[in-house]
C-alpha cells in the first residue's frame, strides 16, 4: 500500500461523511457538494490508499473491511489533529480546536436553558474552536458524554455514570396542557375531577420512562413521543393531555392553541445539568465553556 503521508484530509473527511450518512443523497446535503465530485473525491482516495473503502449502488453503500479500518483510523486522526490544535492553542492563549455539544430538544424557547445563552458568552472571548451542536433526549445525549461522542451536554440527566461529571445549570418548569379541540379545553378548573384527567387520552414523553403517568395517577399511556414538537402536535390534535415545558408551550397559550390544566395540581420542575467526562475537567476548551455556561446569579 502506498504510504499516506500526502493524503489530503479533506479527502478522508468526505470519506467519513459519506459514511456517516450511509450514502451519497444525505452526504451531497451535509458536504454542499455533487455527487459527482463526491464520487471523484471518494475514487482519489481509493487511488492513494490502494483499496475499495466501500460498495455503492442504488440501494446499497456498505463499507468494505478496508473502508471500516479507513473510517476507525480516520476518526482517530481527527481526534488526534484536535488534540494538537488544542495543544498548541493553549500555549498561545488562543483557544482553538473543536467543541461537540449536546443539547435536549425543546429548549431554544428558555432563556436561562437554550444553549445560545452559553454559546454567546464562549465565543464572545474571541475563542476560534469550531462547534459541533447535536440534539438528542437526555439518555441518548448522557451516552454520548459516556463514549466520548460528545465533550459536553446539557439536559434534564436523572442516571449517574460514574465516568461523567455534572453540575447543575437551570431548572425546567413543567405543567399539564391539553389543545383548543379537547372536550377539557373549555372548562373550568374547578369543573375538571380527577375521572375527567384519568378519562383523557395521555401522551407522554418516552425517554422519562412513565414517570408522566406517575405524576397525574394516570391508568395508561395512549400514546408516546420523544420530541417536544412531537407531544405539541399530539396535543394540538385534540385527543389527547399531556406535560409540556411551560416555556416551550408559552405561545401557543398565547394565541389560544394550548391551555394548562389545573395550574398548581399537577406541575413539576426538572433540573437540567451540565455533564461531561471526568476525565476531561482540565480540558481547556470544556473549561472555558463551563465558565460561559454557568449561569450569571
Amino acid at each position: 500500500m502506498r504510504r499516506l503521508d500526502n493524503v489530503d484530509i479533506r479527502l478522508l473527511r468526505v470519506f467519513v461523511a459519506l459514511a456517516d450518512a450511509r450514502g451519497f443523497a444525505d452526504a451531497q446535503i451535509a458536504l454542499n457538494l455533487s455527487q459527482s465530485t463526491l464520487s471523484t473525491h471518494l475514487a482519489e482516495l481509493e487511488k492513494r490508499i490502494g483499496a475499495q473503502l466501500c460498495f455503492r449502488g442504488k440501494q446499497q453503500f456498505r463499507l468494505t473491511e478496508a473502508g471500516q479500518a479507513t473510517y476507525d483510523a480516520a476518526q482517530k486522526l481527527f481526534r488526534d489533529l484536535d488534540d494538537f490544535t488544542l495543544r498548541v492553542s493553549s500555549t498561545t492563549g488562543n483557544l482553538a480546536g473543536r467543541l461537540r455539544l449536546g443539547a435536549s430538544d425543546g429548549t431554544y424557547t428558555s432563556e436561562e436553558l437554550g444553549v445560545q445563552r452559553a454559546l454567546n458568552r464562549f465565543l464572545d472571548d474571541g475563542s476560534e474552536v469550531f462547534i459541533e451542536l447535536t440534539l438528542g433526549t437526555p439518555s441518548q445525549l448522557e451516552q454520548m458524554v459516556a463514549d466520548g461522542e460528545l465533550d459536553v451536554a446539557i439536559g434534564p440527566f436523572s442516571q449517574r455514570a460514574p465516568s461523567i461529571t455534572y453540575a447543575d445549570y437551570a431548572s425546567e418548569p413543567h405543567s399539564l396542557y391539553c389543545g383548543s379541540q379537547h372536550p377539557l379545553f373549555g372548562r373550568e378548573d374547578n369543573d375538571i375531577d380527577p375521572k375527567d384527567i384519568e378519562s383523557s387520552r395521555f401522551s407522554v414523553r418516552r425517554y422519562r420512562h412513565f414517570d408522566d403517568l406517575y405524576l397525574v395517577g394516570h391508568p395508561r399511556a395512549s400514546a408516546s413521543v420523544i420530541e417536544m414538537e412531537a407531544q405539541a402536535m399530539m396535543l394540538m390534535s385534540g385527543h389527547f393531555i399531556g406535560f409540556l415545558p411551560c416555556h416551550f408551550a408559552a405561545s401557543w397559550v398565547r394565541d389560544g392553541h394550548l391551555r394548562p390544566l389545573k395550574p398548581g395540581s399537577f406541575d413539576f420542575t426538572s433540573m437540567h445539568r451540565i455533564a461531561f467526562r471526568s476525565r476531561d475537567e482540565a480540558n481547556p476548551i470544556v473549561q472555558a465553556f463551563l465558565r460561559a455556561a454557568t449561569p450569571v446569579r
